[in-house]
């Protein structure tokens, strides 16, 4: 069988890894672009056994790259979750562990040229119309990823890759508080709806008769739990401006509860019908605003020693969330949300696929 070859790079972003395309590379329609994914992937099937997919949400992800046409901006990103278990390419939420890995790649293809030991690198999130800025270290002009920083859920350290978010608050919703209320009342539970980079619903775990500190497994084999979670995604869905969200990633929903380990707040997160092994980088950003919302159910069993630097404990460690926030009126404004990030490349060639799928440009 003949086969289409399509360049692509394989790289750690975060917590996350996925193929990386140059966005000329691909179909320009997306029934077409979909099924190259798909088949890029190996999905549907639960191992992803014919293509690059790690069998997981997390591992099952793509970033396609551009060179930005707009001013404020050196590329345009735009994320893409493949599905292992259907055949499903959704384009409706970002990713802040991906967008980790944009900045080495736009240098690395020769997209922009490093500017000195620290690149600046402007990245435009076509899913959420927002800006980010990663701070990429390039000494002698080149992507440097080894380093001391070190980030839980990823073995050893790398080099740091500071990202500001700016204007990210309602991205997707529209507003931060989506249903205009820090708490609203869902079949019977209290839950606080919030985006800031990514819609969350927040929930306290002892409301759902769970501790909060059960381990990821624990969750899923709690189907009573599971079910009730998902009938308060799909009732809040409409109320968040998003509509019918039956076949939607978003919004996620994070259980909280009182932290364990000195951070802020523990977190267990459902992404949506997964539990995270760690927690995403704007459900992250979104869990440490809503601990810092008056009245909120995070800020309820929050524990905030710093509201500028808010820790978020998840299943494997901790996650720093760098907060620049007002109170105005006894509601919150932020003005800016940054974090820390390390990526890596791991591959970069030719990713090949069915020529029955696409014969290519």
């Amino acid at each position: 069988m003949s086969q289409t070859a399509i360049r692509c790079s394989v790289i750690r972003g975060g917590t996350s890894k996925g193929l990386y395309f140059h966005v000329e590379d691909l179909p320009a329609d997306r029934e077409t672009r979909d099924a190259v994914l798909l088949a890029a992937m190996g999905s549907p099937d639960p191992r992803e056994i014919d293509g690059m997919g790690g069998a997981h949400p997390l591992t099952s992800k793509v970033a396609v790259v551009a060179k930005s046409a707009r001013e404020n901006a050196d590329v345009d990103y735009l994320f893409l979750q493949v599905w292992p278990d259907r055949a499903d390419v959704s384009d409706n939420q970002n990713c802040g562990n991906l967008l980790a890995g944009i900045g080495p790649f736009a240098l690395e293809e020769g997209l922009i040229e490093a500017t000195g030991d620290v690149t600046p690198v402007r990245i435009w999130m076509e899913n959420t119309q927002t800006l980010a800025i990663a701070h990429v270290q390039t000494p002698a002009g080149k992507v440097r990823y080894d380093g001391t920083a070190a980030i839980d859920g990823v073995p050893g350290t790398h080099a740091p890759i500071p990202i500001d978010f700016l204007d990210v608050a309602g991205s997707t919703c529209g507003a931060l508080l989506p249903t205009g209320h820090a708490v609203d009342e869902v079949n019977g539970i209290r839950v606080t709806c919030i985006d800031n980079g990514m819609p969350v619903v927040c929930i306290k775990a002892d409301d759902l008769g769970l501790i909060g500190h059960e381990s990821p497994s624990e969750i899923e084999a709690n189907l009573d739990v599971l079910r009730r979670i998902e009938d308060i995604r799909l009732a809040v869905g409409p109320m968040m401006n998003l509509g019918d969200v039956t076949n939607k990633t978003v919004p996620k929903m994070t259980l909280v509860s009182t932290p364990q380990h000195g951070g802020a707040v523990d977190t267990r997160t459902l992404i949506p019908h997964r539990v995270h092994e760690a927690i995403g980088v704007f459900g992250a950003v979104s869990v440490a605003t809503a601990c810092l919302v008056p009245g909120s159910v995070a800020a309820e069993v929050a524990k905030i020693n710093d509201p500028a630097e808010v820790e978020i404990e998840h299943p494997t460690g901790f996650f720093t969330v760098t907060m620049d926030v007002e109170i105005v009126d006894g509601a919150v404004v932020v003005k800016q949300a940054a974090l820390l990030r390390t990526a890596r490349l791991l591959m970069r060639g030719e990713v090949f696929i069915p020529e029955l799928v696409w014969a290519g440009p």
